[in-house]
């Protein structure tokens, strides 16, 4: 019986060590909980107190009740201890910015996260596979929403990998999808054998948080970048953690991984241009700074604390991922605690150093959710049952700061328009096409509309010519207004219609 004990015990350890992916969530939560042998230290200790006045089986139950309760109030108590530590830290390292970085007009943030996801899926012509993730990368230059070709069924999902990385063009508001196919070795999606996760546990750095993965192509090679971070632990008056960036793993095709520090993936070649920094360190870290004036004025009298802005869109939400003429940056609105909502600091994060800077505001400034209600207010023929203002992000324009956002159809469909809300004056420019938003950007003069003429959003156009691939998607629009004509090309033949 014990050979039979032995036997069973080492082969439940090596099945552990080898599905160990598979418990990093529990083996992590655990690591990074260093209250764990203090309960249960206590625990043990007042259980043998009771074992020698109340027997075996009562104090066996009074050390499991007292560990559960230590455990619970403590890790209540370290969760505060870290959010303080990981918030007045921030702030001790943070620049002070006077201005903000001036938006980049040739990488406009045009497309919204849910638009890029319903792009990408109607234009897929693989019944095999389906689009997973969503996340922004960069290909020569031009930003764009990644997603994988991941396995579709359960059948596909035990005997296919990684098909290919699928881009939606941000920069273009009509439905500009480019699909790179290729099998990866180690991919989103499929089973465990030829996943990247199950690969990247048991070959990369095992006790680490990592965030999403997000697809770079490189040369037209197919790569998966990581980013993860890695706890660091404090002692007194509790030992607890807290997060900082740990590095970058990187998975090309073949299923080769690399785990690379910060310093070493801002060097690499396939990494260039790209985000880096954790998006979830990002908000984690500037949500911790409204602890900046300690615990206590946190439940009490809540000077100078701080919140990150709600903001409509669609399961994407702060930070946004812009770029402007300094490089790619994180950016965060935050307001006052409560129910005022103008804008009280906007931080910036530096999506390759992760170096934070905080700008705030010498005058007063509305913030991210009022930008909202100015552009409903503004759009008055606009049918809001149907639309929604999506994703409003900070923009800087000749040293001006604007909400960009984005109306959106409800079923996610395309790009109606663009509003640009003046964060002083509340001005509302509107703007119908990816031109007007670079020239906007720009600085140039936009035109939205001529005497005779309703501007854009509020006019209705007499001929709308679409662009329809074979499966029905459409792929661009073109609106007619007023006395304007379309001329049709066909070989020799020239047909006209006016407008």
């Amino acid at each position: 019986m014990a050979g039979a004990a032995v036997v069973s015990a080492v082969v439940l350890l090596v099945l552990a060590w080898y599905f160990r992916p598979w418990l990093h969530t529990t083996v992590y939560g655990v690591y990074t909980t260093p209250v764990i042998p203090l309960a249960a230290a206590i625990g043990l200790v007042l259980a043998g107190v009771a074992r020698r006045y109340l027997g075996p089986f009562v104090s066996g139950q009074i050390g499991v009740f007292v560990f559960i309760v230590v455990l619970v109030a403590s890790v209540s108590v370290t969760g505060l201890l870290a959010g303080e530590e990981l918030g007045k830290a921030t702030m001790e390292s943070v620049g002070t910015a006077s201005s903000l970085s001036e938006t980049d007009p040739g990488k406009p943030r045009v497309v919204t996260k849910a638009v890029a996801s319903r792009y990408a899926s109607n234009t897929l012509n693989f019944p095999q596979y389906r689009i997973e993730g969503g996340d922004i990368t960069v290909r020569d230059g031009t930003p764009y929403w990644s997603y994988a070709l991941a396995p579709d069924g359960a059948f596909n999902y035990y005997t296919k990998r990684q098909h290919g990385t699928v881009l939606v063009d941000m920069t273009r508001q009509n439905a500009e999808v480019d699909t790179v196919v290729g099998d990866l070795k180690k991919g989103v999606g499929p089973a465990f054998y030829n996943n990247y996760r199950f690969a990247m546990f048991k070959q990369a750095n095992y006790l680490v948080a990592y965030d999403d993965p997000f697809m770079v192509v490189h040369e037209g090679d197919q790569h998966i970048a990581v980013p993860y971070t890695k706890p660091e632990f404090h002692w007194f008056p509790l030992p607890y953690t807290t997060p900082e960036w740990g590095g970058v793993v990187l998975i090309d095709s073949d299923g080769r991984i690399e785990d690379l520090s910060p310093t070493e993936a801002r060097e690499h070649p396939v990494l260039q241009d790209q985000k880096l920094y954790p998006f979830e360190l990002t908000r984690q870290k500037v949500a911790a700074t409204k602890y900046r004036n300690g615990i206590v004025n946190t439940f009490t009298s809540h000077e100078d604390e701080i919140e990150v802005a709600p903001v409509p869109g669609e399961g994407n939400d702060q930070p946004f991922l812009v770029f402007t003429e300094d490089g790619p940056e994180y950016v965060v609105a935050v307001e006052p605690y409560g129910q005022a909502q103008g804008l009280k600091e906007v931080w910036t994060v530096d999506a390759r150093t992760g170096e934070y800077e905080i700008y705030t505001p010498s005058r007063s400034l509305f913030g991210a959710r009022k930008a909202t209600d100015y552009v409903r207010q503004a759009a008055r023929t606009t049918d809001w049952n149907r639309f929604r203002p999506s994703e409003p992000i900070p923009v800087v324009v000749d040293g001006q700061l604007y909400w960009q956002v984005r109306v959106v159809p409800s079923d996610s469909s395309g790009i109606a328009y663009t509003a640009f809300v003046n964060a002083r004056s509340t001005d509302v420019h509107e703007v119908s096409t990816t031109a007007e938003v670079a020239a906007f950007l720009r600085g140039d003069p936009v035109a939205t509309g001529r005497d005779d003429e309703p501007a854009p959003g509020d006019r209705t156009p007499t001929i709308v010519v679409q662009r329809v691939a074979p499966n029905g998607t459409v792929i661009e629009t073109l609106e007619v207004y007023g006395n304007e004509t379309v001329r049709v090309v066909q070989g020799n033949t020239t047909a006209t219609a006016s407008g």
